[in-house]
């Protein structure tokens, strides 16, 4: 026979399922991330066996929260380091992709590339743009998005590894 009244994870998210994606998204900038991360918080919270030893149930839900926006960003700086950007210059990688013309006319490449451009956020789309199609060193791009040298070098290397590995995809 079924228990009727919801647990407390069940009426946690009933109320701020809500509230806890638009934290995500606010956070790491990306809807589908935030689905991730917000369905991620719900089984860390089923896992929990006395539930109801949590004395305050929403600012646990937002620790378990930030915590895993915190497991996020360790997990895209080290996949942003797996690139490194003091070493062959990654756009020399991207030519090594698979030969698109015999599948693919100019136009559908760049549509392609486009629209992997427009899954980057805004600082990586920038920085990655200057650098090949204006053709600025790392230290004008730094200047004109106003960081460090080192960190315009990481938004091309983080930008030109996210279109090698989804051009490699629609292969």
């Amino acid at each position: 026979m079924a228990d009727p009244k919801p647990s407390l994870v069940e009426r946690l998210f009933a109320e701020h399922g809500g509230a806890l994606q638009a934290f995500f998204r606010r956070r790491i900038r990306s809807k589908a991330y935030a689905q991730d991360l917000a369905q991620e918080v719900y089984v860390r919270m089923l896992r929990i066996s006395d539930q109801e030893a949590i004395r305050n149930p929403v600012p646990y839900l937002y620790t378990v929260a930030n915590n895993l926006v915190k497991e996020h960003a360790v997990l895209e700086r080290r996949q942003a380091c797996g690139i490194d950007i003091d070493e062959a210059p990654t756009h020399e990688h991207l030519e090594t992709l698979p030969a698109f013309e015999a599948e693919l006319d100019a136009a559908r490449q760049t549509a392609r590339l486009g629209a992997v451009l427009k899954q980057l956020r805004p600082k990586c789309r920038a920085a990655v743009v200057l650098r090949f199609t204006h053709e600025l060193s790392y230290r004008e791009i730094a200047i004109h998005l106003g960081v460090s040298p080192q960190m315009a070098k990481k938004y091309v290397a983080q930008a030109l590894g996210h279109c090698q590995r989804r051009m490699a995809r629609l292969g």
